[in-house]
């Protein structure tokens, strides 16, 4: 049996119905009930009390551990996590990390992530870490905009990152759950290009097929919108790394076609996937 936390979003989501569809017993742990794919076992449980994960841990061979930000504040204990999965008789435990841990390691959210990836690796457990760039999911910000007004607003409208589809984020970790050939793997995970929010405001009117308006936003201007759902630093954070990518973050890595055989797809196939949220 594998366990998924985080089942409930745009990478469990994928990847418990990959799992389920491979023939494989899956428990989806998620805070809050709701639908899962057919096969799938839910179980309601909060990752910032790791005893309370016993239920779901019990029988699993393999975990997906997701972290959501708020386990990475001062005084939470993902850590303890693993010493449940241990503890539960685990053998697999594949975890997303992300590319920040490498190339801006300062910022604290980062050295607990790194923290917990090499409590992970002294675990005695088999592992893999995956370590995902920025989303092409974070285009869902813009939706309610494109909705109402046919607009996307952001900043730095002509710098772009190798966003990543969370689909292939979900491909890869069912191939590295249900692999051996992965065990002891650093994946980087981007997707097959470097696409500006300009470039990612022409795919979605695309996929719409209407136009789309780009506006583009200054850096006060989109720190004061992201700071209603993110701590002041986390936004500074993200805005450091969309208006001044470095050259790692601007490295469009071949770790999806190595895991996967095939290239990661390209923005314009999530925001055709997608379309119905702009509409």
């Amino acid at each position: 049996m594998i366990v998924v936390t985080g089942a409930t979003g745009n990478i469990g989501r994928p990847l418990t119905q990959a799992l389920a569809e491979a023939g494989r017993q899956v428990t989806a742990v998620s805070r809050h009930t709701a639908a899962v794919p057919n096969g799938a076992r839910h179980v309601v449980a909060d990752l910032a009390e790791p005893a309370g994960l016993k239920p779901a841990l019990a029988g699993a061979e393999a975990l997906f551990l997701l972290l959501s930000g708020d386990l990475h504040a001062t005084g939470a204990g993902p850590a303890d996590i693993i010493g449940e999965a241990v503890a539960a008789g685990v053998r697999r435990v594949v975890l997303l990390s992300t590319l920040g841990v490498v190339t801006r390691p300062a910022g604290q959210t980062r050295i607990a992530m790194r923290a917990l990836e090499d409590t992970l690796r002294e675990s005695g457990l088999e592992w893999t870490i995956l370590r995902p760039g920025g989303f092409a999911s974070n285009a869902l910000w813009w939706a309610d905009s494109v909705r109402t007004q046919r607009v996307v607003a952001a900043p730095f409208g002509d710098v772009g990152v190798p966003i990543i589809d969370p689909a292939d984020i979900a491909a890869v970790a069912a191939a590295c759950l249900l692999e051996d050939r992965h065990t002891g793997g650093v994946y980087e995970l981007t997707g097959p290009e470097v696409i500006t929010p300009r470039r990612q405001a022409e795919a979605i009117a695309a996929a719409l097929g209407s136009p789309v308006r780009f506006h583009e936003l200054t850096r006060d201007e989109a720190k004061t919108a992201m700071t209603r759902s993110m701590p002041a630093e986390l936004a500074d954070d993200t805005l450091d790394i969309l208006g001044s990518p470095s050259p790692a973050e601007l490295r469009v890595s071949p770790d999806v076609r190595q895991v996967l055989g095939r290239a990661p797809r390209p923005f314009a196939d999530w925001a055709a996937r997608n379309a119905a949220a702009f509409r």
